[in-house]
């Protein structure tokens, strides 16, 4: 598969070819591997996963004949959150979010431009219909390989499963999905018990962090160890949370593909159900 890009604008980058950004992989790219691409298209840019979101649409075809959806949303960017998501309909949606928000959304990212700076942004992904028992006790826990390839998307720095905004506030008697002959009665668990699904609605959440490559000023040091001013030009989005939408789909999509090919090799000859009544 290949993916030509044809609005590259490398030069832009010149001024920086020599430093470090800030909260930017230059640095650890150049004490790893003696050489860091520092013109935009290296394997720290999102557009080192074009090719993950066609592979990804592949994916989720698959899974649809299995009937599992995977739905991306955007519940903050910045202090903007969201007060509601209709999930059914978020494909539909404008950036992926709640769209009372945009006018508020648009006002932030006018004075982020007019500031060069960025913010970071707080995503979603829900599964819906996914069968119990894909996932395994230890090496192939589904949550362990879900926020694996979550964290692998650019500017990640976090990976929840469940309800945890309020985990940490409820007691044991509040926080356990109790079950009854119908199924669970909560989902706090976000559908993944042991590291396997438990056909619940498979819940994720991740933190994006601020765009590293701005225009406001900073400190920072050279090649040869000097401290130097940095001020990135060129085409930065003052957030880049909305375009890991389809991204994080994406990656979801694949992991779940690749446990539903290990469940069959695995436990074709196991009745896979929980004694729900329907």
């Amino acid at each position: 598969m290949i993916i030509y890009n044809k609005d590259q604008q490398s030069k832009d980058y010149s001024n920086i070819k020599d430093v470090f950004r800030p909260n930017h992989a230059d640095i650890t790219y150049q004490a790893k591997y003696g050489h860091r691409d520092y013109r935009g298209g290296g394997r720290a840019s999102a557009r080192e996963t074009a090719n993950w979101v066609a592979a990804g649409a592949i994916a989720k075809k698959i899974l649809k004949k299995e009937g599992v959806e995977v739905n991306g949303f955007v519940s903050a960017i910045g202090k903007v959150r969201a007060e509601s998501i209709n999930y059914k309909d978020i494909d539909n949606k404008y950036f992926f979010c709640d769209e009372s928000k945009l006018t508020d959304l648009d006002s932030m990212f006018d004075n982020l431009i007019k500031e060069g700076n960025s913010v970071g942004a707080k995503l979603g992904v829900i599964v819906k219909n996914c069968p119990v028992g894909l996932g395994d006790p230890v090496f192939e826990k589904l949550d362990a390989n879900l926020a694996k390839a979550i964290m692998t998307i650019n500017a990640v720095k976090s990976v929840s499963v469940g309800n945890v905004d309020d985990l940490l506030n409820l007691k044991g008697s509040e926080a356990r999905d109790e079950i009854t002959t119908s199924g669970f009665s909560s989902n706090n668990s976000g559908g993944i018990l042991g590291g396997i699904s438990n056909g619940d609605d498979i819940s994720l959440s991740f933190i994006i962090k601020p765009t590293s490559s701005i225009k406001t000023k900073g400190k920072t040091i050279d090649k040869d160890g000097k401290e130097v001013d940095i001020e990135v030009t060129g085409r930065h989005d003052p957030c880049v949370g909305i375009r890991a939408v389809p991204i994080a789909e994406a990656m979801v999509s694949l992991v779940l593909v690749d446990h539903f090919l290990i469940n069959k090799a695995q436990c074709a000859d196991v009745k896979q159900n929980l004694p729900f009544s329907e």
